[in-house]
């Protein structure tokens, strides 16, 4: 496999996980971080939505810690 077929494979399956792991954090996720989130519009979760994909390993690294710190 080619070098640049290698680089494209490994930025699609990036996004891909990203877009999928946005969508969870944007409806679920971010009302862990930010309580005021809950009752937030469809116009600030999709205004969250790019950057939630972008940035998606820290979000979930940050989720993860906060389970494991959250009561049960």
């Amino acid at each position: 496999m080619p070098v640049a077929e290698t680089i494209i494979l490994a930025v699609a399956s990036y996004a891909i996980l990203g877009v999928v792991f946005a969508i969870w954090f944007v409806f679920r996720g971010v009302e862990r971080f930010d309580p005021v989130a809950q009752g937030g519009p469809v116009s600030f979760r999709l205004l969250i939505l790019p950057g939630s994909a972008a940035l998606w390993p820290l979000l979930l690294i940050r989720c993860l810690r906060a389970l494991k710190e959250s009561p049960a």
